[in-house]
């Protein structure tokens, strides 16, 4: 069965471009010019991605991509202007798993969809896979089975991106783990481009920790090379 994706882009150019493309690597695409109209059909229909336009008619992308979290956990790829380092940051905040900069490559573009694809799938894998195990650290719990995870009993909501960097570092528990390692083995690229995606990503998540960059009880910046658990 195909990956159906929706793409939310009110330039019909772009549209057919990232259509074609999509296409041609046997996904089924869906199409919505404002946001709007993408809210209505995502009530319809179950998707397995969104590429979602920051800059839309009326609602915005962030709007949107804020509506889609509160519901849904499968990957949003923003596409921003270019050099629009504050929209992406937003996006990444409001629980975007990754974007893409205009213009873009198509080879890009499918590459990184690929990718949070493969997340995806490993996110909502079954109950029954054989990791079963338990990360646990002062009070923080991980459970890698059900991808759950606690602190000090309360439950915390965290996005498949937030998750995948948090095991890491427990799993490497004392080690400094770099940016480039992390991005590797989370959205499975063998290049590493200097954004801010995973400093984003940290930031949210210690956050939802209670944690502070400049005192941490749990995740503790190594500058100019990666993070580790405290």
């Amino acid at each position: 069965m195909s990956n159906k994706i929706l793409v939310v882009e009110d330039e019909i150019s772009i549209v057919e471009f990232i259509e074609l493309y999509l296409e041609n690597e046997n996904f089924e695409v869906y199409k919505c010019f404002t946001a709007e109209a993408a809210l209505k059909i995502i009530e319809t229909m179950e998707f397995d991605l969104v590429l979602l336009d920051i800059m839309l008619p009326g609602k915005d992308g962030f709007f949107l991509c804020k509506k889609i979290r509160e519901e849904y956990r499968y990957p949003i790829i923003m596409l921003t202007a270019k050099n629009d380092e504050v929209s992406k940051i937003n996006g990444l905040t409001l629980g975007a798993d990754d974007y893409i900069t205009k213009p873009f490559l198509p080879l890009e573009m499918i590459a990184r969809v690929k990718a949070q694809l493969r997340r995806y799938k490993k996110y909502n894998q079954s109950e029954t896979d054989e990791d079963s195990g338990i990360l646990s650290y002062s009070g923080l719990e991980l459970n890698v089975r059900k991808r759950e995870c606690s602190l000090k009993g309360k439950q915390l909501n965290l996005t498949p991106s937030e998750y995948d960097i948090l095991r890491l570092l427990l799993e490497h528990k004392g080690e400094v783990v770099s940016s480039d390692e992390l991005f590797r083995l989370i959205w499975h690229d063998d290049y590493y481009i200097k954004n801010n995606t995973i400093s984003v990503h940290v930031r949210h998540l210690r956050e939802k920790l209670g944690d502070k960059a400049e005192n941490p009880n749990y995740i503790k910046t190594v500058w100019g090379v990666g993070y580790k658990i405290v």
